[in-house]
């Protein structure tokens, strides 16, 4: 058999520089982008094309359909500077004081009479030819973040429990994740599956692409994006210990069975344990991933200081799997000790040694992780893909569990997929190719350097995590159906009950995030969603004051249909964060192109590549930037700062303190999830703030409050009442008979309909009502009741216009670039490492054990 080898993922600077030259030939061949060239392009695949669903006897089912509609797509349109700039200043209105909120006027003034039209035609010039005019700038943002991702960067979902009991343990319920999750992979690679569309609108599919087999890997100068795109193996993490083998052949297809691989996973637990606990622990490198980034790059040299060594092959193997397996030893109980499990694992010191799941985990790819009594969650690297697309994922992949467990059931209930793997258990063993399904132990050679790193990270990782704390609310009273009987956008019922929460904790006004995606644009992302408006203002205070429940439910009338607004504004591109924020890194571009031009002048070579082999791409898309690097328009990069300091003046509306208030979150949100999801979350933005992932089900609202311990039970006591409280005002002024129950029956809404007035055998007895009261019968009346808990004083928002504002608010993370930008911004891409190595013996230790296909 032939030498495996494995690489360290590549780059993705060549493939994404591809894309503006994509791009640009796009533009000279005249093909159209636009929302409707988008929409005929999805469209011209016909329903059964399309379909997935019983494809195993729908032959009309078609490839190529995932990317159909990608160069259609129109471009992410750069705002009008004006239009911008006066949102911005409605936005933060609310958070001023007069005083403050006159100093930001005048300083948007000069900065429209000065610097900002210049920037504008700047930016222009810069996204001509773009993929997308805030892309690279965003990236960077990203991926010049020194601080340990655990925590900061990477967001979680928390499954729902297997409806199937069998699966509900570790073994079977793993077993069944990475099947479905390979099922999708191979979806992916070969293009079937349907693109993601909001009433038949295609939407970017761009971020699939680059969920799996994809790394973040921290150079000295920043962090970068690898991937290695034919990937076919998995890397089981188990009591720190790392286990890989392949689960794809080269042609994307499964070779494993659902059994097969419950019985690799089994193997490698029984192995796993037969180390000690305390003494795994010492070798549990996964902790290093959750270092400062430049640490974390110095320890990674280290390991790969040999080429060919046994270190280096194992980060590789590491580095390009498909994804992560994490297999916890602990059963969390309670609601906020899963999503602490999912998003940085449990801290727990036994004789001194780190025995909890934070050091299972590896924090620079995806990872699904699964608990000894089967609760699972999916913890990933941020940069690349954001919520809405890890959220498909996890939702095909839920939904895959139980059509396969139907099939078992039935033969001819239907599949998710377009197409399936030839079972693994009728094929050829040859036709496998060159594979691995034996699982193989990683052994780390732990050089001093390395043990006392990774006990050095790990206590500083068990700071990080005693230093946040993590609430949930289940809240079960009632969900989407009851808001939208009542006239409100759900999204924006929930926005204003987080501000009237806190307002009624603390008495303050703070700022508040949520994004929205953008993803109906070509390599769309998000846009920042302000909740804090002048109405929202006006109703958390008359909320809080002795006002009538009528003026109460009018002021959240309002501010409900102001955020609606300001949400339709983002969805369409034309919010001001990220134009702003392009603006601000056109002018930081321009300072350090003229650092540059003076660096080259005092006779220093402005065109060296900033790479040890002198091979680095120049004109780079996506790798992160170094500190002082520059690239200017026509590719030149200098890597040394200016010969001599230039005093440069910051543009106005920069240097105003209204620049830094919008750029601290206090309230940071997240509406992500559905009926597959039990919680999603992830840690608070700022030291004082908190961290809030919601998801809106039709008859609940799941909740996940995290802080740097502000009283957070607190937080989510105050959110239950206001729930309640809410819905107690709202009962109080409908009007019965002017609205129907969205949950109710046609049967009873017929029934209502047609009740006769008067009939002394039909009237007998009591109505029990939804929430589980009961009501004498009476005649019609048009009194006020405080009895129905569910229906409307006004006629609900049409599904059209209702959706919008319930799909598009969507998780991105964190809501504004990660630190605040440094005037020495840069757009140079770190060095790539491609090694091709063989594997040491020690690397490839076999774990023996019983399997039924066994071809490696």
């Amino acid at each position: 058999m032939a030498v495996r080898t494995f690489t360290q993922p590549g780059s993705l600077d060549e493939s994404l520089a591809t894309v503006d030259l994509k791009m640009a030939a796009a533009q000279t061949n005249g093909i159209p982008r636009s929302a409707d060239a988008a929409k005929e392009k999805e469209q011209s695949y016909s329903h059964e094309e399309k379909n997935p669903l019983a494809s195993h006897t729908n032959p009309k089912s078609k490839p190529g359909i995932t990317f159909a509609a990608q160069d259609r797509l129109p471009k992410l349109p750069i705002p009008d500077l004006e239009s911008s700039v006066n949102k911005y200043i409605r936005a933060l209105k609310p958070l001023q004081s007069p005083k403050e909120s006159h100093d930001t006027a005048a300083a948007v003034s000069e900065f429209l009479k000065a610097d900002g039209p210049e920037l504008q035609e700047k930016l222009k010039k810069y996204a001509n030819g773009k993929a997308n005019y805030i892309e690279q700038f965003w990236y960077d943002s990203y991926l010049n973040f020194d601080n340990p991702v655990v925590l900061n960067l990477n967001p979680f979902f928390l499954l729902e429990d297997d409806p199937t009991p069998a699966r509900n343990n570790q073994v079977n319920r793993a077993a069944s994740l990475v099947v479905s999750a390979l099922s999708f992979v191979r979806a992916v690679r070969k293009e079937e599956l349907p693109p993601d569309t909001i009433r038949g609108q295609p939407l970017c599919m761009y971020q699939f692409s680059r969920l799996f087999g994809t790394a973040r890997i921290p150079t000295e100068n920043g962090c970068q994006i690898g991937q290695d795109p034919t990937a076919k193996h998995i890397v089981v993490l188990c009591h720190g210990q790392f286990y890989w083998f392949d689960v794809l052949d080269d042609n994307s297809d499964l070779i494993m069975t659902e059994k097969d691989v419950a019985l690799n996973l089994q193997v490698i637990i029984e192995d796993a344990a037969e180390v000690p606990i305390l003494e795994a622990a010492k070798g549990a490198l996964g902790v290093l991933s959750t270092e400062n980034r430049k640490v974390w790059s110095g320890l990674r040299d280290v390991l790969h200081r040999e080429e060919g060594s046994n270190n280096s092959d194992c980060l590789n193997i590491v580095d390009s799997a498909l994804f992560i397996l994490c297999l916890d030893y602990t059963e969390p109980q309670t609601g906020a000790d899963l999503c602490m499990n999912m998003l940085c694992g449990s801290s727990k010191v036994e004789r001194g040694v780190q025995v909890g799941t934070c050091t299972n985990r590896w924090y620079d790819k995806l990872q699904i992780i699964v608990c000894k009594n089967g609760s699972a969650g999916i913890n990933f690297e941020h940069t690349g893909v954001d919520g809405h697309t890890v959220l498909r994922f996890a939702s095909d992949v839920y939904t895959d569990t139980i059509l396969r467990f139907a099939r078992t059931i039935n033969g001819q209930a239907p599949s998710l997929w377009a197409s399936t793997s030839p079972d693994p258990a009728k094929r050829d063993p040859d036709s496998f190719g060159d594979v691995q399904t034996t699982p193989h132990k990683l052994e780390w050679d732990m050089l001093p350097e390395l043990s006392t790193a990774l006990r050095f990270a790990e206590t500083r990782l068990a700071d990080l995590i005693q230093q946040n704390e993590f609430e949930t609310l289940e809240f079960q009273e009632y969900g989407k159906n009851f808001i939208t009987s009542m006239g409100f956008s759900p999204d924006a019922f929930v926005q204003m009950a987080f501000q009237a929460a806190y307002y009624g904790l603390y008495g303050r006004i703070e700022n508040v995030y949520e994004p929205a995606m953008t993803k109906a644009f070509f390599h769309g992302r998000t846009e920042a969603i302000r909740p804090v408006t002048e109405e929202s203002v006006e109703f958390v205070r008359t909320f809080w004051a002795e006002n009538p429940a009528v003026q109460k439910v009018e002021t959240l009338r309002k501010a409900t249909q102001r955020h609606t607004e300001i949400t339709r504004d983002c969805a369409k591109a034309q919010g001001p964060d990220r134009h702003l924020y392009a603006l601000y890194c056109i002018w930081q571009r321009a300072i350090d192109e003229e650092g540059a031009e003076m660096a080259s002048s005092d006779g220093m070579d402005s065109t060296r590549p900033n790479s040890p082999n002198g091979s680095e791409r120049v004109n780079s898309v996506i790798g992160s930037p170094g500190r002082n690097s520059v690239i200017s328009d026509n590719g030149s990069i200098s890597s040394s700062p200016p010969a001599h300091p230039v005093q440069h003046s910051m543009p106005a509306l920069f240097a105003d303190s209204g620049w830094d208030k919008l750029n601290t979150t206090i309230l940071s949100t997240s509406n992500c999830g559905n009926p597959s999801l039990r919680q999603f979350g992830f840690g608070p933005t700022s030291g004082d703030g908190f961290g809030i992932g919601y998801i809106i089900k039709d008859g609940s609202i799941s909740i996940c409050a995290s802080s740097k311990h502000r009283q957070t039970k607190r937080f989510i006591d105050a959110l239950e009442s206001y729930f309640l409280e809410i819905r107690k005002l709202l009962r109080q002024i409908k009007r019965r008979g002017t609205s129907q129950d969205k949950t109710a029956s046609r049967a009873r809404e017929a029934e209502d309909k047609h009740r006769p007035k008067s009939g002394r055998m039909k009237s007998r007895g009591r109505i029990i009502l939804a929430d589980g009261k009961a009501q004498t019968p009476t005649t019609e009346s048009a009194a006020e009741s405080d009895d129905e808990g569910l229906g409307g004083c006004m006629k609900p928002p049409s599904l059209e216009s209702d959706a919008t504002f319930t799909a598009l608010p969507m998780p991105a993370l964190p809501p504004t670039p990660p630190h605040s930008p440094s005037f020495k911004a840069s757009i140079l891409n770190s060095p790539r490492r491609r090694l091709e190595l063989t594997p040491p013996r020690n690397a490839r230790r076999v774990v023996k054990r019983p399997h039924p296909h066994v071809f490696s």
